[in-house]
């Protein structure tokens, strides 16, 4: 028997995290747009995985080079962006037939002075980063918008009792208890024709909204019910993700100094947590859409 050959797999390359800030100076009061730009392409690069044959590379450096030139039109929404850099890549080099075109936006506000926002001094915000990931098949583009490190904390209105008990569960039931995460989430948008800015603060607030109002008797079902909120407000979104880990606070004793805790302080433990994953999506919605890969775990 003859040993089976080996052949070139699935491939892509490009330029990762460019880092990019767009100062907008319309008039005295300017803005700005701080992102972290990934560019990969797929296509026919054979030659070169396996001949060293660099002909059909577009360089990496000329994809950096190509956001910081797109940069000087303006940036928009980081989908927009995203948008406009696959249709070049993929409309300018005819053995490019698709990629993927990633960015984290970085949140930073005006400082307040005198009551009112400065018009060009800004302070960066907190945790939370805006993502956004487009990939092209060809000519067909597919968005898929998100947040990472949306942290949210309520101080009552969660329990969690009913779980299955053991011989190793130690782990007291609760009617009251503080409820806090760090939510991470994208959502896989069905059309392009979307004011992407606008649907991004909607969903933001769907979700906030829904963590707030949730008499939550698990983190799983607070989840559902903000990617339940997110589809029934949104006809152009199919599938909602999330990754949310349980950050847990546990009452300190303070009986030793003499003294009680009525659920006032409290130790915040950073590990180990539980982590809640999950899908929210509309029926007949499969949830295995290519778009999806090459996004590093759940979400």
């Amino acid at each position: 028997m003859t040993e089976p050959g080996i052949v070139l797999g699935a491939n892509q390359y490009g330029k990762a995290e460019v880092r990019l800030v767009r100062v907008d100076r319309d008039g005295l009061r300017h803005s700005i747009t701080d992102l972290a730009v990934t560019s990969q392409l797929r296509g026919d690069f054979t030659a070169a995985h396996i001949e060293g044959d660099n002909a059909r590379i577009v360089a990496t450096d000329t994809q950096k080079n190509t956001v910081f030139a797109f940069a000087r039109d303006g940036v928009g929404a980081p989908e927009e962006f995203l948008l406009r850099l696959g249709r070049h890549f993929t409309g300018e080099f005819a053995w490019v037939t698709g990629g993927r075109w990633e960015v984290e936006q970085y949140p930073w506000s005006r400082i307040p002075v005198d009551g009112k926002g400065h018009d060009h001094s800004f302070v960066r915000g907190g945790t939370e980063v805006r993502t956004a990931v487009v990939t092209f098949v060809g000519a067909e583009a597919t968005v898929i918008s998100g947040l990472r490190d949306l942290a949210v904390l309520k101080s009552t209105g969660s329990e969690f009792r009913g779980f299955v008990r053991d011989r190793y569960t130690t782990l007291a039931e609760t009617d009251d208890r503080i409820l806090a995460t760090s939510v991470t989430a994208r959502w896989r948008y069905r059309s392009l024709d979307i004011d992407f800015d606008e649907a991004f603060a909607d969903v933001r607030r769907l979700l906030l909204e829904a963590f707030a109002e949730t008499h939550s008797l698990a983190l799983q079902q607070t989840l559902y019910e903000m990617g339940r909120r997110v589809l029934e407000a949104f006809a152009e979104i199919d599938e909602i993700r999330f990754s949310m880990p349980n950050l847990h606070h546990f009452a300190v004793d303070l009986t030793p100094f003499g003294l009680d805790n009525p659920d006032e302080v409290f130790y915040a433990a950073d590990r180990p947590y539980g982590l809640i994953e999950a899908a929210v999506l509309r029926e007949g919605v499969t949830g295995d859409h290519p778009a999806w890969n090459g996004i590093a775990g759940f979400c």
